[in-house]
Protein backbone atom coordinates (compact mmCIF):
# COMPACT_ATOMS: atom_id res chain seq x y z
CA UNK A 1 0.00 0.00 0.00
CA UNK A 2 2.80 2.61 0.78
CA UNK A 3 4.46 1.78 -2.47
CA UNK A 4 1.54 2.29 -4.68
CA UNK A 5 0.98 6.06 -2.20
CA UNK A 6 4.73 6.55 -2.95
CA UNK A 7 4.22 5.81 -6.89
CA UNK A 8 1.24 8.76 -6.65
CA UNK A 9 3.20 11.03 -4.66
CA UNK A 10 5.98 10.49 -7.07
CA UNK A 11 4.19 10.97 -10.54
CA UNK A 12 2.25 13.93 -8.56
CA UNK A 13 5.48 15.93 -8.29
CA UNK A 14 7.02 15.37 -11.99
CA UNK A 15 4.07 16.30 -13.13
CA UNK A 16 3.95 19.44 -11.49
CA UNK A 17 7.50 19.99 -12.02
CA UNK A 18 6.96 19.35 -15.83
CA UNK A 19 4.61 22.06 -16.37
CA UNK A 20 6.24 24.67 -14.28
CA UNK A 21 9.27 24.11 -15.79
CA UNK A 22 7.75 25.24 -19.26
CA UNK A 23 8.41 28.91 -18.94
CA UNK A 24 11.99 28.53 -17.97
CA UNK A 25 13.64 26.24 -20.28
CA UNK A 26 13.99 27.91 -23.71
CA UNK A 27 16.77 30.58 -24.40
CA UNK A 28 17.93 32.39 -26.95
CA UNK A 29 21.69 33.81 -27.95
CA UNK A 30 23.27 35.60 -30.77
CA UNK A 31 24.87 32.05 -31.87
CA UNK A 32 21.37 30.45 -31.80
CA UNK A 33 18.54 28.89 -29.96
CA UNK A 34 17.88 26.37 -26.89
CA UNK A 35 15.41 24.15 -26.64
CA UNK A 36 13.77 21.86 -24.68
CA UNK A 37 11.29 19.00 -24.58
CA UNK A 38 10.57 16.73 -21.89
CA UNK A 39 8.08 13.65 -22.06
CA UNK A 40 6.18 12.21 -18.92
CA UNK A 41 4.50 8.63 -20.13
CA UNK A 42 2.73 5.47 -17.91
CA UNK A 43 2.91 2.63 -19.95
CA UNK A 44 0.78 -0.36 -18.71
CA UNK A 45 1.11 -4.28 -20.29
CA UNK A 46 -1.33 -6.92 -19.51
CA UNK A 47 -0.81 -10.45 -21.37
CA UNK A 48 -2.11 -13.46 -21.06
CA UNK A 49 0.67 -15.51 -20.17
CA UNK A 50 3.26 -16.28 -17.27
CA UNK A 51 4.87 -12.78 -17.33
CA UNK A 52 4.19 -10.37 -14.74
CA UNK A 53 2.14 -7.11 -15.89
CA UNK A 54 4.24 -4.42 -17.20
CA UNK A 55 3.88 -1.06 -15.26
CA UNK A 56 6.42 1.70 -16.35
CA UNK A 57 6.21 5.38 -15.82
CA UNK A 58 9.55 6.90 -17.64
CA UNK A 59 10.79 10.48 -18.14
CA UNK A 60 12.70 11.65 -21.36
CA UNK A 61 14.53 14.82 -21.73
CA UNK A 62 15.81 16.05 -25.11
CA UNK A 63 17.84 19.39 -24.45
CA UNK A 64 19.13 20.82 -27.58
CA UNK A 65 20.91 23.84 -29.66
CA UNK A 66 20.82 24.97 -32.76
CA UNK A 67 23.21 27.14 -34.13
CA UNK A 68 21.84 29.94 -36.58
CA UNK A 69 23.56 30.12 -40.08
CA UNK A 70 26.58 31.38 -41.03
CA UNK A 71 27.16 31.44 -45.03
CA UNK A 72 24.82 28.48 -44.69
CA UNK A 73 26.43 26.30 -42.66
CA UNK A 74 24.70 25.53 -39.48
CA UNK A 75 25.47 23.07 -37.00
CA UNK A 76 23.24 21.11 -33.65
CA UNK A 77 23.90 19.06 -30.85
CA UNK A 78 21.07 17.20 -28.59
CA UNK A 79 21.38 14.91 -25.64
CA UNK A 80 18.43 12.88 -24.63
CA UNK A 81 18.11 11.06 -20.95
CA UNK A 82 15.46 8.46 -20.57
CA UNK A 83 15.05 7.67 -16.40
CA UNK A 84 12.55 5.43 -14.70
CA UNK A 85 10.39 6.02 -12.25
CA UNK A 86 8.50 3.13 -12.16
CA UNK A 87 10.44 0.03 -13.39
CA UNK A 88 8.00 -2.59 -12.73
CA UNK A 89 9.16 -3.58 -16.53
CA UNK A 90 11.73 -6.06 -18.83
CA UNK A 91 13.52 -2.71 -20.45
CA UNK A 92 14.97 -5.44 -22.83
CA UNK A 93 18.58 -5.14 -21.13
CA UNK A 94 18.10 -7.89 -18.98
CA UNK A 95 16.15 -6.19 -16.14
CA UNK A 96 12.96 -7.74 -14.83
CA UNK A 97 12.93 -10.79 -17.58
CA UNK A 98 9.60 -11.80 -15.61
CA UNK A 99 7.87 -8.72 -16.73
CA UNK A 100 6.24 -7.93 -19.89
CA UNK A 101 8.22 -5.98 -22.44
CA UNK A 102 8.65 -1.82 -22.35
CA UNK A 103 11.06 -1.01 -24.86
CA UNK A 104 11.97 2.33 -22.70
CA UNK A 105 15.22 1.31 -20.93
CA UNK A 106 16.97 3.80 -18.78
CA UNK A 107 19.73 5.62 -21.00
CA UNK A 108 21.65 9.01 -21.22
CA UNK A 109 22.97 9.50 -24.85
CA UNK A 110 24.16 12.08 -27.74
CA UNK A 111 21.38 11.92 -29.69
CA UNK A 112 22.42 13.96 -32.43
CA UNK A 113 25.43 16.03 -33.50
CA UNK A 114 25.77 17.24 -36.92
CA UNK A 115 27.37 20.06 -39.18
CA UNK A 116 24.96 20.95 -42.11
CA UNK A 117 25.73 23.15 -45.03
CA UNK A 118 22.29 24.70 -47.34
CA UNK A 119 21.60 26.85 -50.29
CA UNK A 120 18.35 27.11 -52.17
CA UNK A 121 17.86 23.55 -53.69
CA UNK A 122 20.61 21.63 -51.92
CA UNK A 123 21.62 20.91 -48.41
CA UNK A 124 24.21 18.04 -47.15
CA UNK A 125 24.42 17.17 -43.59
CA UNK A 126 27.15 14.90 -41.76
CA UNK A 127 26.95 13.68 -37.85
CA UNK A 128 24.36 11.89 -35.69
CA UNK A 129 21.04 12.74 -37.24
CA UNK A 130 16.67 12.09 -37.69
CA UNK A 131 16.65 10.71 -41.02
CA UNK A 132 12.71 10.30 -41.71
CA UNK A 133 11.90 9.19 -45.16
CA UNK A 134 8.13 9.44 -46.92
CA UNK A 135 5.65 7.87 -44.31
CA UNK A 136 8.27 6.36 -42.13
CA UNK A 137 7.17 2.70 -43.17
CA UNK A 138 10.98 2.05 -43.99
CA UNK A 139 13.03 4.26 -42.43
CA UNK A 140 11.91 6.88 -39.32
CA UNK A 141 13.21 8.20 -36.19
CA UNK A 142 10.99 6.04 -34.16
CA UNK A 143 9.64 9.01 -31.76
CA UNK A 144 7.29 7.62 -29.73
CA UNK A 145 9.11 5.61 -28.12
CA UNK A 146 11.33 7.45 -25.14
CA UNK A 147 15.15 6.09 -26.66
CA UNK A 148 14.57 7.50 -30.51
CA UNK A 149 16.62 5.90 -33.27
CA UNK A 150 19.09 8.02 -35.08
CA UNK A 151 21.75 6.85 -37.47
CA UNK A 152 25.56 8.16 -37.94
CA UNK A 153 25.68 9.65 -41.55
CA UNK A 154 26.60 11.37 -44.37
CA UNK A 155 23.03 12.66 -45.90
CA UNK A 156 22.68 14.67 -49.23
CA UNK A 157 19.51 16.24 -50.71
CA UNK A 158 18.79 18.34 -53.93
CA UNK A 159 15.45 19.66 -55.58
CA UNK A 160 13.21 22.23 -56.41
CA UNK A 161 8.98 22.44 -56.45
CA UNK A 162 8.18 19.76 -58.30
CA UNK A 163 11.38 17.10 -57.62
CA UNK A 164 13.66 15.77 -54.65
CA UNK A 165 16.36 13.68 -54.72
CA UNK A 166 17.31 12.10 -51.14
CA UNK A 167 20.72 10.19 -50.34
CA UNK A 168 21.82 8.81 -47.56
CA UNK A 169 25.02 6.67 -46.11
CA UNK A 170 24.55 5.34 -42.72
CA UNK A 171 27.44 3.39 -41.00
CA UNK A 172 25.74 3.28 -37.61
CA UNK A 173 22.06 2.70 -36.25
CA UNK A 174 21.99 4.18 -33.28
CA UNK A 175 18.47 2.05 -32.39
CA UNK A 176 15.79 2.84 -29.19
CA UNK A 177 17.55 -0.20 -26.77
CA UNK A 178 20.38 2.45 -25.56
CA UNK A 179 23.93 1.95 -26.56
CA UNK A 180 24.22 -1.84 -26.11
CA UNK A 181 21.99 -2.70 -29.40
CA UNK A 182 23.35 0.00 -31.44
CA UNK A 183 24.47 -1.44 -34.93
CA UNK A 184 27.70 -0.61 -37.26
CA UNK A 185 26.20 -0.92 -40.58
CA UNK A 186 27.30 0.44 -44.29
CA UNK A 187 23.40 1.13 -45.60
CA UNK A 188 23.00 3.58 -48.52
CA UNK A 189 19.38 5.04 -48.83
CA UNK A 190 18.06 6.40 -52.05
CA UNK A 191 14.72 8.36 -52.55
CA UNK A 192 13.29 10.45 -55.00
CA UNK A 193 9.99 11.75 -55.05
CA UNK A 194 8.31 14.14 -57.92
CA UNK A 195 5.01 16.28 -57.58
CA UNK A 196 2.56 16.26 -60.55
CA UNK A 197 -1.37 17.26 -61.16
CA UNK A 198 -1.88 13.09 -60.50
CA UNK A 199 -0.09 12.88 -57.34
CA UNK A 200 3.45 12.49 -55.76
CA UNK A 201 5.44 9.76 -57.06
CA UNK A 202 8.09 8.36 -54.90
CA UNK A 203 10.70 5.83 -56.02
CA UNK A 204 13.49 4.23 -53.38
CA UNK A 205 16.16 1.94 -52.95
CA UNK A 206 17.02 1.02 -49.34
CA UNK A 207 20.48 -1.49 -49.52
CA UNK A 208 21.03 -2.23 -45.88
CA UNK A 209 23.68 -4.47 -44.60
CA UNK A 210 25.33 -4.55 -40.94
CA UNK A 211 28.92 -5.02 -40.08
CA UNK A 212 29.32 -8.26 -38.86
CA UNK A 213 31.72 -10.09 -40.82
CA UNK A 214 29.27 -12.34 -43.14
CA UNK A 215 27.51 -11.44 -45.77
CA UNK A 216 23.22 -10.73 -44.72
CA UNK A 217 22.42 -7.67 -47.46
CA UNK A 218 18.82 -6.70 -47.40
CA UNK A 219 18.10 -4.82 -50.67
CA UNK A 220 14.71 -3.23 -51.45
CA UNK A 221 13.36 -1.46 -54.30
CA UNK A 222 10.11 -0.02 -55.03
CA UNK A 223 7.47 3.10 -55.72
CA UNK A 224 4.91 4.84 -53.76
CA UNK A 225 2.25 7.11 -54.70
CA UNK A 226 -0.17 9.29 -52.94
CA UNK A 227 -2.69 11.18 -54.33
CA UNK A 228 -6.32 12.49 -54.04
CA UNK A 229 -9.11 13.67 -56.09
CA UNK A 230 -11.23 16.33 -53.69
CA UNK A 231 -12.22 14.86 -50.66
CA UNK A 232 -10.67 11.27 -51.29
CA UNK A 233 -7.08 10.43 -49.73
CA UNK A 234 -5.46 7.73 -51.91
CA UNK A 235 -2.22 6.10 -51.97
CA UNK A 236 -0.38 2.61 -53.53
CA UNK A 237 2.67 1.12 -53.12
CA UNK A 238 4.67 -1.87 -54.05
CA UNK A 239 8.45 -3.32 -53.16
CA UNK A 240 10.76 -6.22 -54.01
CA UNK A 241 13.38 -7.28 -51.54
CA UNK A 242 16.15 -9.57 -51.75
CA UNK A 243 17.85 -11.34 -48.39
CA UNK A 244 21.02 -12.61 -48.27
CA UNK A 245 22.57 -14.63 -45.28
CA UNK A 246 25.64 -16.31 -46.23
CA UNK A 247 24.99 -18.94 -48.75
CA UNK A 248 20.93 -18.09 -48.65
CA UNK A 249 18.91 -16.01 -50.14
CA UNK A 250 15.05 -15.28 -49.97
CA UNK A 251 12.79 -13.08 -51.72
CA UNK A 252 9.37 -11.23 -50.92
CA UNK A 253 7.21 -8.47 -52.12
CA UNK A 254 5.24 -5.75 -50.40
CA UNK A 255 2.18 -3.95 -51.09
CA UNK A 256 -0.22 -1.34 -50.33
CA UNK A 257 -3.62 -0.13 -50.77
CA UNK A 258 -5.23 2.73 -48.92
CA UNK A 259 -8.34 4.97 -49.59
CA UNK A 260 -9.53 7.57 -47.33
CA UNK A 261 -12.80 10.09 -47.46
CA UNK A 262 -12.89 13.64 -45.37
CA UNK A 263 -16.45 13.89 -43.91
CA UNK A 264 -17.34 17.66 -42.57
CA UNK A 265 -16.07 15.94 -38.91
CA UNK A 266 -14.43 12.69 -39.58
CA UNK A 267 -11.76 11.30 -41.68
CA UNK A 268 -12.46 7.57 -42.54
CA UNK A 269 -9.57 4.91 -44.25
CA UNK A 270 -9.58 1.73 -45.48
CA UNK A 271 -6.21 -0.05 -45.66
CA UNK A 272 -4.70 -3.26 -47.02
CA UNK A 273 -1.00 -3.84 -46.69
CA UNK A 274 1.00 -6.97 -47.43
CA UNK A 275 4.78 -7.95 -46.06
CA UNK A 276 5.20 -10.77 -47.90
CA UNK A 277 6.82 -14.50 -47.36
CA UNK A 278 9.23 -16.52 -49.81
CA UNK A 279 7.25 -19.70 -49.10
CA UNK A 280 7.13 -19.74 -45.87
CA UNK A 281 10.74 -19.20 -45.10
CA UNK A 282 10.94 -15.39 -44.79
CA UNK A 283 8.89 -12.65 -44.43
CA UNK A 284 9.19 -9.35 -45.87
CA UNK A 285 11.37 -7.18 -43.17
CA UNK A 286 11.82 -2.68 -42.46
CA UNK A 287 14.36 -2.71 -39.50
CA UNK A 288 14.78 0.88 -40.20
CA UNK A 289 11.38 1.92 -39.69
CA UNK A 290 9.25 3.88 -37.63
CA UNK A 291 6.88 0.27 -36.72
CA UNK A 292 4.83 1.67 -33.69
CA UNK A 293 2.91 3.16 -36.35
CA UNK A 294 2.30 0.41 -38.48
CA UNK A 295 0.47 -2.95 -37.56
CA UNK A 296 -1.29 -2.25 -34.30
CA UNK A 297 0.29 -0.41 -31.31
CA UNK A 298 0.56 -3.55 -29.02
CA UNK A 299 3.72 -4.45 -31.15
CA UNK A 300 3.03 -7.63 -32.58
CA UNK A 301 4.48 -7.34 -35.79
CA UNK A 302 8.03 -5.28 -35.09
CA UNK A 303 9.37 -8.44 -36.99
CA UNK A 304 7.69 -10.37 -39.62
CA UNK A 305 6.84 -13.60 -39.34
CA UNK A 306 8.27 -15.85 -42.08
CA UNK A 307 4.74 -16.27 -43.34
CA UNK A 308 4.05 -13.26 -43.85
CA UNK A 309 1.66 -10.57 -42.87
CA UNK A 310 -1.40 -9.32 -44.38
CA UNK A 311 -3.12 -6.34 -42.33
CA UNK A 312 -6.79 -5.22 -43.71
CA UNK A 313 -7.59 -2.21 -41.51
CA UNK A 314 -9.70 0.27 -40.81
CA UNK A 315 -9.46 4.20 -38.89
CA UNK A 316 -11.50 6.98 -38.00
CA UNK A 317 -10.18 10.30 -36.95
CA UNK A 318 -11.42 13.77 -35.99
CA UNK A 319 -11.73 16.39 -33.20
CA UNK A 320 -13.53 16.36 -30.06
CA UNK A 321 -13.62 18.62 -27.03
CA UNK A 322 -10.28 21.20 -28.45
CA UNK A 323 -8.30 17.58 -28.97
CA UNK A 324 -8.07 14.80 -31.79
CA UNK A 325 -9.61 11.46 -31.62
CA UNK A 326 -8.50 8.24 -33.57
CA UNK A 327 -9.64 4.85 -33.77
CA UNK A 328 -8.92 2.05 -35.62
CA UNK A 329 -9.39 -1.92 -35.91
CA UNK A 330 -6.76 -4.18 -37.94
CA UNK A 331 -7.36 -7.91 -39.07
CA UNK A 332 -4.46 -9.88 -39.14
CA UNK A 333 -3.70 -12.91 -41.39
CA UNK A 334 -0.25 -14.95 -42.60
CA UNK A 335 0.50 -14.11 -46.58
CA UNK A 336 1.98 -18.00 -47.14
CA UNK A 337 -0.92 -20.00 -48.83
CA UNK A 338 0.98 -23.06 -47.63
CA UNK A 339 0.41 -22.05 -43.60
CA UNK A 340 -1.20 -24.85 -41.63
CA UNK A 341 -2.78 -21.80 -40.09
CA UNK A 342 -3.57 -18.27 -41.24
CA UNK A 343 -5.58 -16.22 -38.69
CA UNK A 344 -3.15 -14.07 -36.75
CA UNK A 345 -5.45 -12.30 -34.77
CA UNK A 346 -7.23 -8.43 -34.96
CA UNK A 347 -6.27 -5.62 -32.64
CA UNK A 348 -8.56 -2.31 -31.78
CA UNK A 349 -6.55 0.46 -31.20
CA UNK A 350 -7.71 4.35 -29.35
CA UNK A 351 -5.99 7.24 -28.63
CA UNK A 352 -6.87 11.13 -27.71
CA UNK A 353 -4.13 13.27 -27.52
CA UNK A 354 -5.25 17.02 -26.54
CA UNK A 355 -3.11 20.87 -26.19
CA UNK A 356 -3.47 21.79 -22.22
CA UNK A 357 -1.46 24.95 -22.32
CA UNK A 358 1.02 26.80 -24.93
CA UNK A 359 3.51 24.37 -24.41
CA UNK A 360 2.19 21.08 -22.64
CA UNK A 361 -0.12 18.54 -24.27
CA UNK A 362 -1.18 14.68 -22.98
CA UNK A 363 -2.40 11.92 -24.57
CA UNK A 364 -4.42 8.72 -23.30
CA UNK A 365 -3.96 5.06 -25.73
CA UNK A 366 -5.34 2.26 -25.88
CA UNK A 367 -4.55 -1.25 -27.71
CA UNK A 368 -5.85 -4.53 -27.41
CA UNK A 369 -5.15 -7.37 -29.01
CA UNK A 370 -6.74 -10.68 -29.33
CA UNK A 371 -4.58 -14.02 -30.45
CA UNK A 372 -5.51 -16.06 -34.00
CA UNK A 373 -4.90 -19.61 -34.29
CA UNK A 374 -1.34 -19.18 -35.72
CA UNK A 375 0.64 -21.36 -33.11
CA UNK A 376 3.62 -18.04 -32.42
CA UNK A 377 3.46 -17.61 -29.01
CA UNK A 378 1.42 -14.84 -29.61
CA UNK A 379 -1.06 -14.05 -26.74
CA UNK A 380 -3.67 -11.89 -26.06
CA UNK A 381 -2.76 -7.99 -25.26
CA UNK A 382 -3.19 -4.84 -23.26
CA UNK A 383 -1.60 -1.99 -23.35
CA UNK A 384 -2.21 1.40 -22.31
CA UNK A 385 -0.69 4.98 -22.15
CA UNK A 386 -1.09 8.36 -20.60
CA UNK A 387 1.42 10.84 -20.95
CA UNK A 388 2.41 14.88 -20.89
CA UNK A 389 4.23 16.69 -22.77
CA UNK A 390 6.22 19.86 -22.59
CA UNK A 391 8.30 20.97 -25.88
CA UNK A 392 9.43 24.48 -26.06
Amino acid sequence: MNKQINKKHKFALIVAGLIASTSTVYAESEFGEFNADFRLRYEGVDQANSLKDADALTLRTLLNFKTKDFNGFSGMIELEDSRALIDDYNDTLGKNPDYSVVADPETTELDQLFIQYKQEGFSAKIGRQDINLDNHRFVGNVGWRQDKQTFDAFRFTAGEDKWKFDYSYINKRNRIFADEKDIDSSDHLINASYNTQYGKFTGYGYLLEQDDMINNALDTWGVRWTGGVEKFLLQAEFALQDYEMGTTEYSSEYMLLEAGYKFDQVTAKLGFEILGSDSGEYGFQTPLATLHKFNGWTDQFLSTPDVGLQDFYASFAGNLWGGKWLVAYHDFQSDDSNAQASNYGSEFDAQYTRKITKYVSGGLKYANYSAGDVATGKVDTDRIWLWLQAKF
